[in-house]
């Protein structure tokens, strides 16, 4: 197996979306309410343009005076549980260990992180959680009994691809805006924008998508196997060359997606290597 001449195993990253990326979105908070998606997503819609309100924030609002006026609370434990039961798109149950070994054969070391507007503590809860390497997603404050009282983190369609820098910079701490901030020249950061693979469904991916298509990066959008109307909406991304690939969101190790990240994988592997060679003449 070929090493590169430093004998270093080469960073990589696939940052992924949650909600119609790694699982059908299937909002079970919703039915617990006694509400359809339609009427709790128009409430939200309602509350953020009456108060002018980030539609993030919004909706993490709402969901804790829905809950309070049913008596109810949110606690990390119920959104846990929330977690465990979203079923999860086909193969994804082995797909974190098949691609990572992939890579690893290869001299890669890949790291597999979440990027969502969705909730972290929801995404915790899940099957493959302990699979990821790092969450970065919305997230509640909570009082000394455990109840959600405020939103603590809210990101959305633009704030998502401040964690795409994070990455590159090594800066995970949120709270670390020294780092982030600091100016470290591209030869010297810790995960090249050229390494990292973007998978997502929706509007709200695009800046992110956009992003590491532009720095030299793959884009993939995926798809409801089972929605055919977000087929065509994903196709239109191509065309507008805000992704280089989309699929239906099948994770099965015979499948396009993995074929795709595969062959991305031999493509970073073969680049570094060239560059090594350039460097040392």
């Amino acid at each position: 197996m070929n090493k590169q001449r430093t004998n270093k195993e080469i960073p990589m990253a696939i940052c992924y979306d949650f909600d119609g990326t790694l699982v059908p979105q299937e909002f079970a908070f919703i039915k617990e309410l006694g509400m359809t998606d339609d009427y709790f997503w128009g409430l939200t819609e309602k509350v953020a343009q009456a108060q002018s309100v980030d539609p993030i924030l919004a909706y993490m609002k709402c969901m804790i005076d829905c809950f309070r006026e049913k008596g109810l609370s949110v606690t990390k434990e119920k959104l846990h549980e929330y977690g465990e039961g979203y079923r999860l798109f086909n193969g994804l149950d082995t797909w974190f260990d098949d691609i990572t070994d992939y890579a690893a054969q290869k001299g890669v070391s890949l790291k597999h992180y979440v990027i969502s507007s969705g909730l972290k503590e929801i995404i915790e809860g899940t099957k493959f959680a302990s699979k990821l390497d790092g969450i970065f997603a919305s997230h509640f404050m909570y009082d000394e009994q455990g109840n959600a009282q405020w939103p603590a983190v809210a990101l959305n369609y633009t704030t998502k691809t401040q964690y795409l820098y994070r990455l590159n910079k090594n800066a995970l701490d949120i709270t670390d805006n020294a780092t982030i901030n600091r100016y470290i020249p591209p030869s010297e950061r810790f995960l090249p924008f050229t390494n990292m693979i973007y998978i997502g469904d929706g509007e709200t991916d695009i800046p992110c998508m956009k992003m590491i298509r532009v720095r030299g990066g793959h884009s993939i959008a995926v798809y409801d196997p089972k929605d055919a109307e977000s087929a065509g909406k994903i196709a239109a991304l191509v065309k507008d060359r805000r992704v280089h690939f989309t699929s239906a969101a099948d994770y099965s190790k015979d499948g396009a997606i993995a074929a795709y990240v595969r062959r991305v994988i031999d493509k970073i592997v073969a680049d570094t290597h060239l560059f090594d060679m350039e460097a040392i003449r």
